[in-house]
């Protein structure tokens, strides 16, 4: 039933023209022509460049300009839709790189805590793993993890107030707590800015013997060119 109900929402889309959410130009897609190609010049020429361990990182774009306020307008102004293209976008990357694209994965979004989630209406890393999985074809598990207690926005901690904060946030989600995947977890997030909520995530996951084979996100901060 979802499925065609996008179909049948893209083609409605090509009769009715709405605001671009970052411009407000009229625009037959999530977002105008301009938008796109300013989004698309924040993306990094070698997304390879974190994939190093101990915690091996995918990146699309650099959290700036375009794509920061993509990424704001999407969670902070009720724009879901916008997480299709970045989807679509992070996943065409990813295919693009076989030295690290691998098909014996399970993607799973990090959680919100629920009362957040409510509150927002949606889980941003959630829309975005889907439409990932939608071009990848890897398999989603977004009950894989639980984020069972609401913590401080990280904004403004330090490295140790930020893994005090996020200190037993997680576990196992209902999927995995019944059956272990037999695939491992490439974990899915929208911004990667100090890895804080990633390890916790991680290390939830490693404590019950899940492996976990990297993070992928659409942004992360960088100081600099990479």
């Amino acid at each position: 039933m979802g499925h065609w109900t996008e179909k049948f929402t893209d083609l409605l889309n090509l009769f009715i023209e709405s605001r671009c959410p970052l411009c407000q130009r009229s625009t037959h897609q999530p977002l105008c022509l301009d938008c796109q190609r300013q989004i698309q010049h924040c993306q990094l020429v070698d997304r390879q460049v974190f994939w190093q361990e101990p915690l091996p990182l995918f990146v699309w774009g650099k959290y700036g300009g375009a794509l920061k306020r993509s990424i704001a307008s999407l969670k902070y102004d009720n724009q879901p839709q916008l997480a299709r293209p970045l989807g679509h976008w992070l996943a065409q990357a990813w295919l693009a790189t076989p030295q690290i694209a691998t098909k014996s994965l399970t993607v799973v979004p990090i959680p919100m805590h629920p009362d957040k989630q409510k509150k927002r209406g949606f889980n941003q890393a959630e829309l975005l793993a889907k439409s990932f999985c939608e071009v990848t074809g890897l398999p989603l598990q977004c009950q894989g993890l639980a984020r069972i207690r609401a913590t401080e926005a990280q904004f403004g901690l330090s490295s140790a107030q930020r893994q005090q904060n996020l200190k037993d946030a997680f576990q196992l989600g209902d999927a995995f707590y019944h059956r272990r995947p037999s695939r491992a977890i490439l974990l899915l997030d929208d911004i990667y800015t100090t890895g804080a909520t990633a390890k916790a995530a991680i290390e939830t996951l490693q404590q019950h013997h899940i492996s976990v084979y990297g993070l992928i996100t659409i942004a992360k901060t960088i100081q600099g060119k990479p």
